[in-house]
């Protein structure tokens, strides 16, 4: 089991940045990818970003250039650094595990660890 715990969500305007976090604990041995995904109302959810254990980066291209991914494997932690963000950026965004071995980590369906989300709100 692998629990996840989100963190750092909030309000900004538009062309700020936020840094989200994402605490895992339990099974973190058995990760294979990590991963950002968002979903705004009435919207379905989709990928932002992900990290597989080699710490190698995908990005949704909505974001390519404006948010980073990356990990604490010291603390075991996922962040999310978000700049230049835009009102369509606006969403709950959830951190996600996976712990199937060689699958692409950018593919929503592998993941089987959730967080509860946290919520960003980019005003105009």
């Amino acid at each position: 089991q692998v629990q996840l715990v989100e963190s750092g969500g909030g309000s900004v305007q538009a062309g700020g940045s936020l840094r989200l976090s994402c605490a895992a604990s339990g099974n973190t041995g058995s990760i294979y990818c990590l991963g950002w995904f968002r979903q705004a109302p009435g919207k379905e959810r989709e990928g932002v970003a992900s990290i597989d254990s080699n710490g190698i980066p995908t990005y949704a291209n909505s974001v390519k250039g404006r948010f980073t991914i990356s990990q604490d494997n010291t603390n075991n932690t996922l962040y999310l650094q978000m700049d230049s963000l835009q009102p369509d950026d606006t969403a709950m965004y959830y951190c996600a595990a996976s712990t199937q071995y060689g699958t692409l980590c950018r593919q929503m369906a592998i993941y089987n660890y959730w967080g509860q989300g946290t919520q960003v709100t980019v005003s105009s």
